[in-house]
C-alpha cells in the first residue's frame, strides 16, 4: 500500500471515522515529539542536554532570575 491508495481510502470514510482517525493521527505525532524530545535532552548524547547543563549550572551558582521577576521587570521596561 502507498500513500495515494491510503488518501483514497481516508476519501472513502465517513466524516466520524475521518474525525477518529485525524485524533489518532495527532495522538501519534504527539507521542513521536514526546519521544524526540526525550532523547534530545537525555544525558550521554542528547543535544540539549549539554544546555540543560549549562542552566543547571547558572542555577547554581546563583545566576539566574525567577520567571516571575524576570517578566515583572520586563513590563517595567516597557
Amino acid at each position: 500500500m502507498n500513500v495515494e491508495m491510503i488518501k483514497s481510502a481516508i476519501e472513502g470514510l465517513s466524516e466520524p471515522e475521518r474525525r477518529a482517525l485525524a485524533e489518532w493521527l495527532i495522538e501519534l505525532e504527539e507521542r513521536a515529539w514526546d519521544a524526540e524530545i526525550e532523547r534530545d535532552f537525555s544525558p550521554g548524547g542528547g543535544r540539549g542536554h549539554a544546555l540543560i547543563q549549562e542552566i543547571d549550572r547558572e542555577i547554581e551558582s546563583g545566576k539566574f532570575t525567577r520567571l516571575d521577576e524576570g517578566m515583572r521587570s520586563r513590563q517595567r521596561r516597557r
